[in-house]
């Protein structure tokens, strides 16, 4: 509990202090679009921390939280992006780079023609505590005894309840920018499962996040600088993807990984990584008569769900697997056989997803299919246009 303390107390201080003058060992070099910057204040340029840009892979129309704000670049980027129909709230739990962030977000507002950006004050691991709102229900209610204090934990946990920072399934991407690495090792499990709780089914997650090659020392976890430095607390690269993995989410995959580490510490190289993680896993399994065919490269592959599959054959699998397929990020892995004869998902029986088993051609077709038909084009039309002769 000690060190966790030490480690935050180290963040706030050095992160508040970085708001109001620019501190360069705080950043690796990012190069962001610069049609994205025009709009964009130098003051939050200049005092905005990062590792990447995970702002390059939202969508238009999206709803985007961004953990660990800042002064509101990576949110300022998005909004951008995302357009006016779209929506970008980022949390931060330091003041002083909300007051950057909430400052500019008129200016930017003004220059590109819409507002649609909000910053929220709380801490990112428990995305239910309104800090703003705790504070003025403590200003007006201060702690004086223990009876109050009691009070205030039915105070803290209503506040969690009626009015969350961030509401359940509200999300559409979660984004973050070299800040997961700064919250401390007990907190982090439910860190992500934070990240897991808001966004909606079929959301992802975009993370920046600085990484190491191997498990850092204890010397370098009792460092406050080298904790606020981003160094303590990062992941291995293994540990930080098997976090999402634990946390409930699939498809995950490395975006980018810097080649050279950013820096050397004890012999321990530590790097930028940008992963994609999406939710929506969960639910039952169902048989429609359903199959893939994994194209390849690989020779086998084995999925999160632990459904292991050699390329060029056809698996008999579930509804709901079947759906996550056809989908970022296995769509274009993967051939899709329909059933000829579809069965509704209110007729359909349970389907055991615990093995892993091939799908004959019979049950898509249909034990009694016997038709027969004339020869149909079966190659790619050639360069000039027209058949290339192989059929």
């Amino acid at each position: 509990m000690e060190t966790q303390s030490h480690a935050e107390t180290a963040v706030k201080e050095r992160y508040g202090q970085a708001a109001m003058a620019q501190e360069a060992a705080l950043c690796c070099p990012v190069d962001y679009d610069p049609q994205y910057l025009k709009a964009i204040p130098e003051e939050v340029i200049a005092r905005d921390y990062g590792c990447g840009d995970p702002s390059q892979h939202l969508k238009e129309g999206e709803t985007v939280l961004d953990l660990g704000s800042g002064t509101g670049k990576i949110c300022f980027i998005a909004s951008q992006v995302v357009g006016p129909k779209g929506k970008v709230i980022g949390v931060d739990m330091t003041s002083e780079m909300l007051d950057v962030a909430r400052r500019n977000a008129p200016v930017v507002a003004d220059t590109i023609g819409y507002g649609n950006v909000e910053f929220k004050r709380g801490v990112i691991q428990d995305l239910s505590l309104d800090l703003d709102l705790l504070d003025k229900e403590l200003t007006a209610r201060p702690i004086q005894g223990a009876d109050a204090y009691l009070a205030s934990e039915k105070l803290i946990a209503r506040l969690r309840r009626e009015s969350p920072l961030v509401a359940d399934d509200s999300v559409d991407v979660v984004v973050s920018n070299c800040v997961l690495n700064l919250v401390a090792a007990s907190h982090k499990r439910q860190l992500f499962e934070e990240i897991h709780r808001v966004l909606r089914r079929g959301g992802r997650a975009v993370i920046s996040d600085i990484v190491c090659d191997e498990v850092v020392t204890e010397e370098m976890m009792q460092d406050a600088e080298l904790w606020s430095g981003c160094i303590s607390g990062a992941f291995t690269e293994e540990g930080f993807l098997e976090a999402f993995e634990e946390a409930g989410f699939y498809g995950i995959r490395v975006l980018s990984r810097q080649e050279e580490p950013w820096r050397t510490v004890q012999g321990i190289e530590f790097r930028s990584l940008t992963i994609e993680a999406f939710k929506g896993k969960e639910g039952e399994c169902w048989e429609r008569h359903q199959a893939v065919i994994y194209r390849g490269p690989f020779k086998e592959v084995l999925d999160d769900d632990d459904h292991r599959m050699q390329r060029g054959r056809r698996y008999a699998v579930c509804d709901k697997t079947y759906q996550l397929y056809r989908q970022e990020p296995y769509r274009q892995h993967f051939d899709f056989v329909e059933p000829r004869v579809e069965i509704p998902l209110h007729d359909a029986e349970p389907f055991d997803c615990t093995v892993t088993g091939l799908r004959h051609p019979r049950v898509s077709k249909g034990v009694d299919y016997e038709a027969t038909s004339e020869a149909t084009a079966c190659c790619e039309p050639s360069p000039g246009g027209g058949a290339n002769g192989c059929c």
